[in-house]
């Protein structure tokens, strides 16, 4: 059963929001279409046992932020399955496949993996439906978490960012809270450029070593189903103390609304990228700009993974894919931050405006 709700939020969206329900299968969902001026909404399927509506509609706002910031012809959408990602493979097959089947009539909105999915889920849902982006190569696909498309792109605004917080990244200390996909590749792309990774967290714990640890050994070690806390280089910590860790740059690649009022005062950074969606409260991030840190909002830095798809889906190339990272995430960093000195903005300030005169001028050619 799916019951559509219209005419909640502001003038952008969401345009709408599906809340459904199998019990057959135990599946319960939400879907939110924030805003399609640009063109159809492309956003992730988070599974997660808690995810909220509340959090689906933040989650679905940032993407219409970030795809229109990315310059894609796309909307911005999410959606959420209350379920354990680390349920059976049978009965995740069967939510996943059963969520696909009750939005094949919703052509405005694309799915994409995102936490707690991955390829094999996109697969599902294209079998069911056939829509969804972030396929598996052997359909086609551009695997965005196996060629790290967004820790890839946080690397590039890493670059275009140094000289605003005066810092240089070769030798710069890095610190990742959510050593998963983003986090991982992230720490690879940055160690390439010359940064070196001091402390890493998951759910179970973190790693730190003041010379940097070796990320290779550390995702060896993390893929093998180990957590960073058991990494024999480093020495153990609690997760939450990852915050505290002295750095250049810090990243925070978890969940939402992480950095808060109650934890930012910890922080011992210059440099935050946000490589998840909403990872900080307003609060956070007014008290973060207050003490000189440059906090790069998510729908800026972290769009990596949702421009790689768009490419895939308009049937380009993992070569091409990389380039357009490249090319969208340096420009817009660079506007961010010129806009923010200019003007005398926040950093998400400064994005919010450049991305809103964007969405405003495509919704003028939309019908009445």
């Amino acid at each position: 059963m799916s019951v559509v709700a219209r005419g909640i939020g502001d003038e952008l969206g969401p345009a709408k929001i599906l809340i459904l329900r199998e019990p057959r299968v135990g599946l319960e969902a939400v879907v939110v279409v924030d805003n399609v001026a640009c063109g159809p909404a492309i956003g992730g399927v988070r599974m997660a046992p808690d995810v909220t509506l509340e959090e689906v509609c933040r989650l679905a706002r940032a993407m219409t932020f970030k795809n229109a910031a990315a310059g894609l012809p796309h909307g911005g959408g999410k959606s959420g399955i209350l379920a354990d990602p680390t349920c059976s493979p049978p009965q995740k097959e069967a939510l996943v496949r059963t969520f696909a089947r009750m939005i094949r009539e919703l052509t405005e909105y694309i799915p994409g993996p995102d936490m707690g999915t991955n390829e094999a889920c996109m697969a599902w849902i294209k079998d069911e439906i056939d829509r969804a982006v972030g396929l598996p190569r052997a359909l086609g696909g551009i695997p965005l978490d196996e060629i790290g498309a967004t820790g890839f792109g946080l690397a590039v605004a890493a670059e275009v960012a140094t000289a605003e917080a005066t810092l240089s990244l070769k030798g710069a200390r890095v610190a990742i809270q959510g050593f998963g996909a983003v986090g991982q590749h992230a720490a690879h792309f940055l160690v390439q450029r010359g940064a070196r990774v001091v402390a890493a967290s998951d759910s179970r714990g973190a790693t730190y070593n003041c010379d940097g640890l070796d990320v290779g050994a550390l995702i060896a070690h993390k893929r093998a189903g180990r957590g960073v806390s058991a990494f024999p280089a480093g020495s153990p910590m609690k997760s939450e103390d990852v915050i505290a860790v002295e750095c250049e740059i810090w990243i925070p690649a978890a969940r939402p609304d992480t950095l808060t009022a109650d934890n930012v005062g910890r922080l011992r950074a210059k440099l935050v990228l946000q490589g998840a969606n909403i990872p900080a409260t307003d609060s956070a991030e007014e008290e973060m700009h207050a003490r000189g840190i440059l906090n790069l909002p998510d729908f800026v830095v972290n769009a990596g993974g949702v421009i790689c798809a768009a490419v895939e889906y308009h049937g380009g190339t993992q070569a091409q894919a990389f380039a357009t990272i490249e090319e969208r995430i340096r420009a817009n960093t660079g506007e961010v931050l010129e806009r923010s000195r200019t003007h005398h903005l926040r950093p998400r300030q400064a994005a919010t405006q450049m991305v809103r005169s964007r969405i405003d001028e495509a919704m003028q050619y939309r019908r009445p």
